[in-house]
């Protein structure tokens, strides 16, 4: 069952025109993502695989970013009796989500706001993010890695499947490069290798090792990254 939205208004900011640029393609951005994360199951696989190791049958989940509701729903099918809050600042691609969640009978609540606005209130057992808090400037990444922390039960994991930068320009054009053709391989059209860089000309990505710092800093006793490929990630940090 759904409840909200709880709307924070954020306007006028980068994430702003994020949240258009995900809304307009919003319809299609499920069926085009298999071609535009390259080794996509083997991503968010592990990233749901780590989210759901001991906990028990009902777990309260935290989705930052939820976007079309992907990952919710993925990690609803070995936690079924799970309840989700879902925050992200895209109406159309919560829209998405609600249906879809409807769907896996997932109990929900759906907040329409920027990831800079308060967190719903915890404690969480479980907190996942895939694809969206690169949209945010470096401060407020490290600063939402701190209040994760602080929504989280003891024993508790964040799982954040991320887009991330290389380190060096040198890596960084290894990994555009990688990026563009592995998903002209994959079959992505021109229309969907346009659309994602548009939204990417408004990412900021951290490397890895800064994530992991982050991590460290905002208080989670455990930090890893458990699977990288060029651009994408999964770190994590337990409580």
């Amino acid at each position: 069952m759904s409840s909200g939205p709880v709307d924070y208004d954020f306007g006028g900011t980068v994430e702003g025109e994020v949240s258009r640029l995900f809304g307009d393609g919003a319809k299609r951005y499920d069926e085009a993502r298999s071609r535009l994360v390259p080794h996509l199951n083997d991503f968010y696989g592990l990233a749901i695989d780590v989210a759901v190791r001991g906990h028990g049958p009902a777990p309260r989940v935290l989705d930052l970013g939820a976007g079309t509701g992907l990952f919710s729903g993925e990690l609803a099918l070995p936690l079924p009796n799970a309840s989700v809050d879902l925050v992200d600042s895209s109406a159309a691609m919560l829209a998405v989500a609600d249906q879809m969640l409807d769907l896996y009978a997932v109990e929900r609540t759906i907040y329409e706001q920027d990831l800079r606005a308060p967190l719903p209130q915890g404690p969480y057992d479980i907190v996942i993010s895939a694809l969206a808090i690169h949209h945010l400037p470096h401060p407020d990444q490290r600063d939402l890695y701190r209040r994760v922390r602080e929504v989280m039960r003891p024993g508790g994991v964040f799982v954040n499947a991320e887009q991330v930068a290389g380190g060096t320009p040198a890596l960084d054009a290894l990994y555009e490069e990688t990026w563009h053709r592995e998903v002209v391989a994959l079959g992505a059209s021109p229309r969907e290798i346009d659309e994602a860089v548009k939204r990417m000309a408004y990412d900021l990505p951290a490397p890895v090792s800064t994530h992991l710092s982050w991590l460290a800093e905002a208080g989670f006793s455990q930090v890893d990254c458990l699977y990288k490929r060029y651009r994408f990630a999964v770190v994590a940090g337990w409580v």
